[in-house]
């Protein structure tokens, strides 16, 4: 499956047409310490790209989690709201915080790969 990843250290992954699951990357994980409460967006909700979609707060901040590019939410991580550890134990896997419905392919297109974010990472350390 393809995965993209954008500049607030969010990552989408490409499941079947015009569907997607997102998460936070391991760098925001890392940058995060310990998780301790995540805020999930409202199933059946549109949002545009770059909206705030929900929040996660851990033992050393709070951030906002970001829609990585526009569309519906159609599911969210249950599992997350009631273990959010989980969303550092496994931030690209079981610690999904929603999935969604694509409203434009080409938003997807134009995220980064990893490398790409890999090297954005290293320069923006």
């Amino acid at each position: 499956m393809t995965v993209k990843y954008t500049p607030e250290h969010e990552w989408i992954q490409l499941e079947e047409h015009e569907a997607a699951v997102v998460g936070i990357t391991l760098h925001a994980q890392d940058a995060l310490g310990d998780v301790v409460f995540v805020d999930l967006p409202e199933v059946g909700r549109s949002y545009n790209k770059g909206d705030v979609t929900g929040v996660v707060e851990s033992v050393k901040a709070a951030a906002d989690v970001y829609m990585p590019i526009a569309g519906e939410i159609t599911e969210v991580n249950e599992d997350l709201r009631n273990d959010p550890s989980l969303a550092n134990k496994d931030p690209m896997g079981n610690g999904w915080f929603f999935k969604m419905r694509i409203k434009d392919m080409g938003e997807f297109d134009a995220l980064m790969d990893e490398p790409a974010y890999q090297k954005f990472v290293k320069a923006n350390a």
